[in-house]
């Protein structure tokens, strides 16, 4: 009768200590594996396992020297040891009245002896254990005991960090994803609120700037919450959207289209919002002053430099930025902040051929 059948209620206590871990079935990471092996090392064992023991089956996180990663719980002999304060040793299995049926001891690889020490959480639950498995009876030394109690708390440790960093980067893209929501909001009123003004308001055209940088900050935590909490943004499928957003709202006569690279650009969530207010600052001043006598066609795009640089542009074909929007606009000295942000400066290129606003980005 094994210690989850005494106790059902400390089974289930486990089980869900284990689902919170989210370490079942998943797959081999070097830390667990490390651990493994410095622990067969010191305790001179050619099998050496950091387990989770749930109430059907055994699972292995690492398995040095095993060759399979899970067995049915009932022929776990890290039963007898989950429940234990301390290291619990059994120097001979085929002798001990506990496991001397065990399928382990008589079949397979013939297991003589077993050492473990449990895995317990913060509030005292033991999920598992780190163990040692020779094929041979014998004894560890009081010194190989230690070392198996002190590498289980690390094991410990670094499951913990596991858990917490996942529940961080879960909350960061709830975050996220609510920032996201509410700019969208804000965003659709500041739009409706703009179409109630007459076309050519100064108002009107202040509001429909205000939306669109407002967009591009949404989009920023809207690909933060698809990125699933990884903190970079692709920049290519960032930009790629955000121009599509500016093409919709582009006055009419006028096209926005992009020039990317069409792979992933993987950039932190600052440089993407840097980017973002740049390409929305340098289109906005096309719409206002590039095409006085018609339509035309913007592009922004991303063009590969040596040392992973990148030059981001935005290009019209209209008539060129006069002295007044250069020196004076509120557009410029925001698109000059953005690139300060970025840590470059902005090439211009105006005439009549039209306007390129230029900078170069780091590399990722």
């Amino acid at each position: 009768m094994t210690a989850d059948t005494l106790s059902p209620s400390l089974a289930e206590r486990r089980s869900l200590a284990i689902q919170r871990y989210e370490m079942m079935d998943a797959p081999r990471e070097k830390e667990f594996d490390d651990i493994a092996r410095l622990a067969g090392a010191i305790c001179e064992t050619p099998v050496a396992l950091v387990t989770l023991l749930d109430t059907d089956r055994q699972w292995f996180v690492a398995e040095i020297g095993a060759g399979f990663r899970e067995m049915p719980a009932g022929d776990s002999f890290c039963q007898h040891a989950i429940t234990a304060d301390g290291v619990v040793e059994i120097p001979d299995l085929a002798a001990d009245p506990r496991t001397r049926d065990n399928p382990l001891v008589h079949e397979g690889p013939m297991v003589r002896f077993y050492a473990g020490a449990p895995l317990r959480t913060a509030d005292g639950v033991a999920i598992g254990t780190l163990c040692v498995l020779d094929v041979e009876p014998r004894r560890l030394s009081d010194h190989q005991r230690e070392a198996l109690r002190v590498l289980a708390r690390h094991v410990m440790a670094q499951l913990d960090l596991r858990r917490q960093l996942k529940l961080a980067d879960t909350l960061r893209a709830e975050v996220d994803h609510r920032v996201k929501n509410s700019l969208a909001t804000v965003g659709a009123y500041t739009r409706l609120k703009a179409r109630t003004l007459p076309k050519g308001n100064p108002t009107r055209f202040a509001l429909s700037e205000v939306e669109q940088r407002i967009a591009a900050v949404s989009m920023v935590h809207e690909e933060l919450y698809r990125s699933g909490g990884e903190g970079n943004i692709d920049l290519d499928a960032y930009l790629r959207r955000f121009t599509e957003h500016l093409a919709r709202v582009a006055p009419p006569g006028i096209a926005v289209a992009p020039a990317l690279p069409g792979r992933r650009l993987p950039v932190p969530s600052r440089v993407a919002g840097s980017v973002g207010a740049f390409v929305n600052e340098a289109v906005s001043n096309a719409f206002k002053h590039a095409f006085r006598d018609g339509g035309g066609r913007i592009t922004v795009s991303l063009r590969p430099m040596p040392a992973g640089r990148w030059t981001l542009a935005v290009e019209d074909d209209g008539a060129g930025m006069g002295d007044e929007a250069r020196t004076t606009g509120l557009g410029m000295t925001v698109i000059e902040a953005t690139a300060m942000e970025l840590g470059t400066k902005v090439e211009m290129r105006t005439g009549s051929g039209g306007t390129t606003l230029a900078v170069v980005l780091p590399a990722a």
